[in-house]
């Protein structure tokens, strides 16, 4: 069965199958493109919009993450919503979302709208992360599928590059507009920068809901709900006749199998037969071990990882841009080597990799944070009556807070020093980012209420939700711990850049374009949609988690710490994907199936 199936779909189809798989490539490329986007693009925005919005950091923070919020309410629904009314309809719908979001944002007075523009698209990037990849894999050829479903993650790698390179070049127009003009022309000018930030996105939504209009339903869908001719000709738009009848008449003997009488009774597909339950808990492991990898966390913070490592202001940011560029030339070569090396060989190419990039970041981090000195007691003086702590970390600075934790002399520059405060009032916990002595453009440390108390019960029932948000709206501050630390040269920051590099690397050939095939190939039909859902539910929950507790971990116990960690749940995705996962290339959905029912072809 799976030879025939390989040799029925040339890898090159002729005739208007050609054109159509292309076709339906782009368009499927372009969902993906708008999920990159939907991940990176505040990070260009954000420092122009908290500088001209008037927003407090509590308020940015919920800006931020309401993509989250909004990707974890429609992932849990996008499974339903794919069986109620198809796949394409749903693709439509994903795109409409995603471009009322952008007006509705770049035109923001205010915190409200700012909010529901994030949530819509996050609504509209959970609703693509689940129904394209479903779609692709019900409509693709088998012979095709990994690569053509690796093409939403090339583009959503694209996505990430675009929003990066945008925000470079605002950075640098921002810079030219400072050097020579007043401060209000500066405002001015931020509050443009970031709404044109936004703009600049609205194009690839429209097309994708445009070539949504023109795609075919996905046969699969079709055939379940009872419309055979319909699904047969959704098949011959990207077959040839030899195959489209070969996997239709699978889907006719799977569907007859399930409805025929064994053993004299009625034969009940339960959701918890083999078949069914195995390859759920893989797709929902391999999902969960995907974002513990740290893949959301190293590229949200690559910027603060690489100043930390040692590298300036403007060579981290260009570092950033040279991640996104090495993730998205990496996912080509992924493309190439997904439907001839196979899933399992990337995976496992892929997570060993991994494993050995991130040892060797942290073990380089952890050489420098064995230094670090604990002054929070110097820090905790500086309270001033209000519960606030205003503190600008210069040389003299770092100098005073070394010299009153009685640490060894000279094991830290305090030319080239790095301070990280965490700090609580009541039970609510917050932490700032790292800053540099050497950086005169930083701005001070400022500890205040509002950066750590939630200013409703809702946003505190998410941050702790056994806090007492009355007491802590009146409780002292308190001082947990402020690491002075040594910022290493920027031959060490490059030696992170390059170990971060690998990572990408790694990550983009195996995980990165395997992941979403994992996910589409794995699930049976009858719970394909809603399987995925849950799965990229726990996906969604893991980012969210991590991105958490990224910074306060970090504050802590240091960037060693978390890429140790990052290590340990690799090395359980290596040994999963390793021993249980098996080898889809070349095989149709039905007969992977079968693999599960315990059928070998």
């Amino acid at each position: 069965m799976t030879s025939n199936a390989s040799h029925s779909t040339p890898a090159q189809p002729v005739g208007m199958n050609s054109k159509y798989n292309r076709f339906l490539l782009l368009v499927a490329g372009l969902g993906g493109l708008l999920y990159g986007v939907d991940v990176g693009i505040i990070g260009g925005a954000l420092p122009y919009l908290e500088a001209t919005s008037g927003l407090n950091a509590g308020q940015l923070s919920i800006i931020v993450a309401a993509v989250l919020l909004g990707s974890v309410i429609s992932t849990l629904f996008a499974g339903l919503l794919a069986d109620w009314m198809g796949r394409r309809p749903l693709m439509m719908i994903s795109g409409l979302t995603f471009v009322l979001s952008i007006p509705m944002i770049a035109v923001a007075h205010g915190y409200g709208p700012l909010f529901f523009g994030r949530l819509l698209q996050g609504i509209s990037g959970g609703l693509i992360g689940v129904v394209v990849p479903l779609y692709l894999a019900e409509c693709l050829p088998a012979s095709n599928r990994g690569k053509g479903t690796a093409v939403f993650q090339w583009l959503l790698t694209l996505g990430i590059v675009s929003a990066a390179l945008i925000g470079i070049y605002y950075s640098y127009r921002v810079e030219t507009v400072t050097r020579i003009s007043d401060a209000a022309t500066v405002f001015a000018f931020k509050d443009q920068a970031w709404r044109r930030i936004f703009w600049v996105s609205l194009p690839p939504g429209v097309l994708f809901v445009l070539g949504s209009f023109f795609v075919a339903e996905s046969p699969r869908w079709l055939f379940l709900r009872g419309r055979r001719e319909k699904a047969m000709a959704s098949l011959l738009r990207s077959r040839e006749t030899e195959q489209a009848e070969i996997e239709m008449k699978e889907m006719e003997r799977i569907a007859a199998a399930k409805a025929s009488p064994r053993s004299g009774e009625a034969f009940k597909d339960s959701l918890l037969r083999r078949k069914y339950v195995i390859p759920f808990l893989l797709a929902c492991i391999i999902l969960f071990c995907n974002t513990a990898t740290g893949i959301n966390s190293i590229i949200g913070y690559n910027t603060a990882i690489l100043l930390q490592s040692g590298l300036s202001d403007l060579h981290a940011h260009w570092g950033y841009v040279v991640f996104t560029i090495v993730n998205f030339l990496m996912t080509i070569v992924g493309m190439t080597l997904i439907d001839r090396k196979g899933r399992k060989f990337l995976f496992i190419v892929g997570t060993s990799g991994i494993i050995v990039s991130l040892v060797g970041v942290g073990l380089l981090f952890l050489g420098t944070e064995k230094l670090n000195q604990d002054c929070r007691d110097a820090v905790q003086a500086m309270v001033t009556p209000d519960q606030t702590v205003n503190l600008a970390f210069n040389p003299a600075e770092a100098r005073h807070l070394l010299d009153n934790a009685g640490g060894k002399a000279g094991s830290i520059d305090s030319q080239r020093a790095s301070l990280a405060v965490i700090y609580s009032y009541g039970d609510f916990t917050a932490a700032t980012s790292f800053v540099r002595s050497d950086d005169p453009s930083a701005a001070p440390i400022r500890i205040t209420r509002e950066s750590a108390v939630p200013t409703n019960r809702v946003e505190a029932f998410f941050k702790n939700p056994f806090a007492d948000l009355d007491a802590a709206r009146t409780a002292p501050l308190k001082i947990d711990r402020a690491l002075v630390g040594r910022v290493p040269d920027s031959h060490h920051g490059w030696l992170v850049a390059i170990g971060l590099y690998l990572f990408m690397s790694f990550y983009a050939i195996g995980p990165g374009v395997g992941v979403w095939l994992a996910l589409s190939e794995l699930m049976p039909t009858r719970i394909r949609s809603n399987g995925m859902s849950i799965a990229l539910v726990i996906n969604q929950l893991v980012s969210t988690t991590l991105a958490g507790i990224f910074l306060p971990v970090v504050s802590k116990y240091g960037y060693s710490f978390m890429f140790f960690l990052f290590a340990g749940f690799t090395v359980i995705y290596f040994i999963v994907a390793a021993f249980f996962l098996p080898e889809t290339k070349g095989k149709t959905l039905e007969e992977i199936e079968q693999y599960f029912e315990g059928k070998r072809t």
